[in-house]
């Protein structure tokens, strides 16, 4: 049962897939594309999220592959092709989650939102998306992969994040679906939350200790505290 635990923080540093989009659709269109640049013909297009999920890690893929599949040089090629057409699909595939604009409102009323981002492509390309997806004028800065030399978890990009905001990571709380969100958070020694409309399950992410799990973004405003209200 969800808590009415409150969290002090003077900004917010937000994920995009699995926080503020649903990327179901991309992952399974990116998926496809890349099964059929190797000459597969009949696969799973839902391993996808699997493979999402280790990419993110850093982890291996190889055994995910059908035997004939496994040559490095063959999986090297899906998934540079699968990476690709992933991020063509998100600019018409990506959708918002329900109800994220109201509650993206209502947090820039009291906390500046960065958008802090995985992904691995110039930052015109995610702000084109952004604006498509009427999301753009929540954030004051958006870092991507390509604005810092590692990417999370290593705590680079919150540290990043957070100096643009004025603050520092210690006043921040990184908002998101996965594990390395969390990790990178810490690492910044930023607070902590995750939600689960992403690629991970509550009880994984129970295991990088949080400070707080919500079923989705939308939840967050009544777990929210300013500095200044703290009795």
């Amino acid at each position: 049962m969800e808590t009415e635990k409150k969290i002090t923080v003077k900004a917010l540093l937000i994920d995009l897939d699995g926080t503020l989009v649903n990327p179901t659709q991309a992952l399974l269109e990116a998926t496809t594309a890349a099964y059929i640049a190797i000459g597969a013909e009949n696969f799973d297009p839902h391993i996808g999220t699997e493979i999402a999920r280790r990419m993110e890690q850093n982890q291996p893929v190889h055994d995910l592959f059908n035997t004939q599949y496994q040559k490095p040089a063959t999986i090297k090629k899906f998934l540079s092709t699968y990476i690709d057409a992933y991020y063509t699909a998100t600019l018409t595939k990506a959708t918002p989650i329900p109800n994220v604009h109201k509650t993206l409102q209502t947090l820039t009323e009291n906390y500046p939102l960065a958008l802090v981002t995985l992904r691995s492509i110039p930052k015109k390309q995610i702000t084109k998306e952004l604006a498509q997806l009427r999301l753009l004028n929540y954030f004051k800065t958006v870092i991507s992969t390509t604005d810092v030399k590692k990417p999370k978890p290593h705590p680079e990009a919150v540290i990043k994040a957070a100096q643009q905001l004025g603050t520092s990571p210690n006043h921040c709380a990184i908002v998101g679906d996965s594990i390395v969100d969390i990790q990178a958070g810490k690492a910044a020694n930023a607070k902590t939350i995750a939600v689960l409309t992403g690629l991970y399950t509550k009880q994984e992410l129970e295991k990088e200790n949080p400070d707080l799990i919500i079923p989705d973004i939308n939840h967050i405003t009544k777990h929210l505290q300013t500095p200044q209200n703290t009795q």
